[in-house]
């Protein structure tokens, strides 16, 4: 039901082909959800099945065929119906590294340090990317 919802929202502002989807799934640090290129082109296609998006091919100078996904008003309901199911829940997050945290007195105290700093990087990387990306409509700005 994410997956779908996250596809449906991408898709809602304007148009994508399935390349630029993935570009954005990959290298947007908003998104919360990791799906694999398979996974991406495979819900597409379903929704597409379920009248949620439509699509046509087009091609440009030599380059193969390539679909273009556009939300249609049933998606757009489902989308709006989604989106206010998942607000309405709520799914405790996982947090697989945070279980490292846990055992981290059992390391040298000088190790662990480095270790903390190095994750430290890593996120102040993540944020600035983030941060790079600027608002942009439908989105809430939490960073």
């Amino acid at each position: 039901m994410e997956r779908k919802l996250l596809l449906l929202g991408l898709l809602h502002g304007h148009e994508m082909y399935g390349y630029q989807l993935n570009e954005v799934l990959d290298t947007h640090p908003g998104t919360s959800i990791q799906l694999k290129k398979p996974t991406v082109y495979k819900l597409l296609d379903q929704m597409a099945t379920d009248g949620w998006l439509t699509f046509r091919e087009e091609s440009e100078g030599n380059r193969p065929m390539r679909r273009v996904y556009d939300i249609t008003s049933e998606g757009r309901d489902t989308f709006q119906r989604l989106l206010r199911e998942l607000l309405a829940d709520y799914t405790p997050a996982e947090f697989p590294t945070h279980i490292a945290l846990g055992f981290l007195d059992m390391l040298p105290s000088i190790e662990a340090l480095d270790l903390l700093r190095q994750r430290r990087s890593v996120i102040e990387n993540l944020l600035a990317t983030a941060r790079s990306y600027g608002e942009h409509p439908g989105s809430m700005q939490l960073v």
